[in-house]
């Protein structure tokens, strides 16, 4: 699936990835590709990336790396939308 991650500043993050899970106003979720479309605000907490990605050199401090090479992006809040595999995050 293709995940596009912005916020005001910039656009952070564009690629393929395996998974991504994120922090509903309902409790975390994982979208995998073929999901079905969805959009969602989002809470505090931790938006978590699964796949081998590359993240530009400029942004690479907003990431952190967890565990088993999981991405970790911290975000105070925003919304999600996932439409035929492409899934936007706009986060604050």
């Amino acid at each position: 699936m293709f995940l596009e991650i912005v916020t005001p500043e910039a656009v952070l993050f564009k690629g393929e990835v395996d998974s991504v899970a994120v922090p509903g106003v309902n409790g975390e979720f994982q979208m995998l590709n073929n999901h079905a479309p969805i959009v969602s605000l989002l809470q505090e907490g931790t938006v978590k990336i699964h796949g081998d990605i590359k993240i530009n050199e400029a942004y690479k401090s907003k990431f952190k790396t967890g565990d088993k090479g999981v991405t970790l992006l911290p975000i105070t809040s925003g919304t999600i939308e996932l439409k035929d595999n492409k899934v936007i995050v706009l986060a604050d």
